[in-house]
This record gives structure tokens, C-alpha cells and sequence, in this order.
């Protein structure tokens, strides 16, 4: 079949919409007709990426955050059938091997290669094709595609009555955001947290603060509509920039300073990884979510200082999230109405005005921007 996406053709280069041609779901594999996409700087680094860094493999079909329905399933598939609603997560999922068995799902051995965009099933190889090229799928997914062939352990099925703008918010920054406050800082009630980067994932990081029951959470971004998104979801102060956010915390925490800094901004730099170790205290961690210029050394501190004060700086990757149970937890949560996702989304654009959205999220006009995708009547 024919399928429309957007498409990045190299480094540098814009976004592109093409007609692809879509191989049918192999074994373990299942055909899924996307209905909404969200926008994430993840996608956009692939345009901006200096050529050599990072393992990525051109032409790519963008999008790693995504809803829709499965429309057909290849042999062998067992997670999913045709007619259900479901999530796409960013990371994939087996459920069997020894990492996923430890509950380290967000390090499943079926991932690793998702800036190639090959599948990582038994057929292997990749489903979308144009021009002679093949096209790898962001994250193994390509969700910025009207329809795509993914691996059943890139999906996570959920109820109808969830709504699929919501739903494809929970399979990357929902998971990362509140995964990277619960999962990986394991924040605990009556803590002190500072939040760097109020943006797609870092919203969800405040919501997993207060769910956490931390008691101060402190949100730092320059854009003051951001600021005021994070006290409306639970923020109990906020600042525009680190230096105002250490004195904030300084005072709420008599000079003990935070528990925890966890860092979300777009592009991490050395300033902000020394500012997230400087507001935290004796004991407090720094997890850093967020991902800088790869060419770059990022963390540059005193060792000394660092051991001193029984200071810890961990990395987290999608948030420390067992998917196949935190899925289902972030759904019920919203059902019940204790993690907010409607209200956060700021702008829906068709496919082909995905570069205008990616424009207004880089200036700052709100939190989650999507895609939903227009398909011919059936």
C-alpha cells in the first residue's frame, strides 16, 4: 500500500512530505493506521545533528510519539489485534528478555538501533520504501506517517475510551517526563524538587513531583507561559532561570538546598548540568533526561566536591519505565483525572504544516503540539 509521511532526507535538511510504499506486517508485526502524532525536539534533532555523531541512518520517516488502530497483524502476534487502540512507545518492550525481566524495560535488549530505524524483528529490515531508498521508521515506529508496520513490542494497547490525542502523548513524554521524577530519581513524599525545562516531557515531570508528594517542586524555564503551565499542574514555585531558582530553594530549604534536580531542557549544555548539581545538597541526585550536542562533553565537575557531599549525577533513559505496567498506570491515572494531558496540547496541524507546528513549538506558543493525520474515507 501507498502512505503518506514526513520524511528527513540528511542532516541540515527540512522536513518533506513523500509518498512511501508500505511493505505488509512480517511475522511479529503489525500494520497500524496512525490518527494523531505528537511533535517532540527529539524528531528535530535529526535535522541539526552534526553528520557523523550519532548512528543515524538517512532517509528516516520522523515521529516516535503516536496513536492509532491495528489494522493488521502478522504471524505470530500476540500483544495486539486488528480494531484495538493503541500506544506507541518510543522504546520497545519484549517482555522476556533479561533486561525486561529485571524491570528494566526502558533498557529492553530489543532496543539500541532506533536511529536506524530497522526493525528489530525476525524479517528485520524496513517497511517503508520510495525511489529505490529504503526509509527507517523514527525509533522503529514513524509515526509522522499515515500508516506504518511496527513490531508488536513497540505497542502498548489501551482502552477506546481514551482519547488517541491523549493516548499518543503517553508513549514518549508522559512516560519520560513522570517516569524520570517516580521511576529514576524515585522522588518520595516531603522532598524538595527542581525541574530544569518545562517543555513536553518536563510538564509531566512536574505532575509526577506532585504525585510523588514531593513537597517543594520548583519549575525553571525561561518562557513565562510555561511557568504558569507548571504551577497550574502542581508546581509550588517556579523561576526563569537557575540563578533565581537556587535562591528560591535555598530559602524554602533553610540552606539545605534539593533533594533532587532533575534535568529536562532541549539541549543540555556543561552551564546547566553545574547549575543542577550546585542547587541539589548532601545527598540530593541530579538525573539528566534531556540531550545535548553529542560532540560535546556535557558533564564537567569537581569530583571532589561531588564526593564530599555524597552528591550522585545519573542519566536516565525514557524515564527508568517498565512500559507494559506504566502505561496502564498513566491510563488509569488519567481516567481518574490525576495526570492532566488534554488541557496541555496547544496546536494540531495537518501533516503538511508539520514544519509551521515545529516552528511555533521552538517559539515558545505552548507545551504539546500534534499531527492528526487526515486518511480517505473508508
Amino acid at each position: 500500500m501507498r502512505t503518506e509521511a514526513a520524511v528527513i532526507r540528511g542532516t541540515g535538511r527540512e522536513w518533506e512530505i513523500a509518498e512511501l510504499d508500505l511493505d505488509p506486517p512480517a511475522p511479529r508485526e503489525v500494520r497500524v493506521r496512525m490518527l494523531v502524532a505528537g511533535l517532540c525536539h527529539s524528531d528535530e534533532h535529526l535535522r541539526h545533528l552534526p553528520a557523523g555523531t550519532l548512528p543515524v541512518r538517512y532517509p528516516m520517516v520522523g515521529g516516535h510519539e503516536g496513536a492509532g488502530v491495528v489494522e493488521e497483524v502478522g504471524a505470530g502476534v500476540t500483544r495486539v489485534r486488528p480494531g484495538d487502540h493503541v500506544v506507541c512507545s518510543s522504546v520497545p518492550a519484549c517482555g522476556t528478555c533479561r533486561r525486561c525481566g529485571q524491570g528494566r524495560q526502558n533498557l529492553c535488549e530489543l532496543g539500541g538501533n532506533g536511529l536506524d530505524g530497522a526493525l528489530y524483528t525476525p524479517a528485520g529490515g524496513y517497511r517503508f520504501h520510495a525511489g529505490g531508498q529504503d526509509f527507517g521508521g523514527m525509533s522503529y515506529l514513524g509515526t509522522f506517517a499515515q500508516y506504518a508496520v511496527v513490531a508488536e513490542a513497540s505497542l502498548v494497547p489501551v482502552g477506546p475510551d481514551i482519547p488517541f490525542e491523549a493516548a499518543a502523548l503517553i508513549g514518549c513524554s508522559v512516560l519520560t517526563g513522570w517516569g524520570t521524577v517516580v521511576r529514576a530519581a524515585e522522588v518520595r513524599p516531603d522532598e524538595t524538587v527542581v525541574i530544569y525545562g518545562i517543555g513536553g516531557s518536563g510538564v509531566h515531570a512536574v505532575q509526577g513531583a506532585r504525585w510523588a508528594g514531593a513537597r517543594h517542586i520548583v519549575a525553571v524555564d525561561p518562557v513565562a507561559s510555561r511557568r504558569d503551565t507548571a504551577e497550574e499542574l502542581g508546581a509550588t514555585h517556579t523561576a526563569a532561570d537557575a540563578e533565581q531558582a537556587h535562591r528560591i530553594v535555598a530559602q524554602l530549604t533553610a540552606g539545605r538546598l534539593a533533594d533532587h534536580c532533575v534535568v529536562l531542557v532541549g539541549t543540555v549544555t556543561p552551564e546547566v548540568v553545574s547549575r543542577a548539581v550546585d542547587v541539589i545538597g548532601r545527598g540530593g541526585t541530579v538525573t539528566l533526561a534531556g540531550i545535548g550536542d553529542p560532540t560535546e562533553n556535557t558533564v564537567q565537575l569537581n569530583g571532589t566536591l561531588l564526593a564530599l557531599r555524597h552528591k550522585r549525577l545519573q542519566g536516565a533513559l525514557f524515564g527508568g519505565v517498565n512500559t507494559l505496567t506504566d502505561v496502564p498506570l498513566i491510563v488509569d491515572l488519567y481516567r481518574r483525572g490525576e495526570i492532566q494531558l488534554d488541557s496541555l496540547v496547544s496546536g494540531r496541524y495537518r501533516l503538511a504544516d508539520i514544519s509551521e507546528g515545529y516552528r511555533r513549538l521552538h517559539g515558545g506558543h505552548g507545551v504539546r503540539h500534534l499531527i492528526v493525520h487526515e486518511h480517505d474515507p473508508a
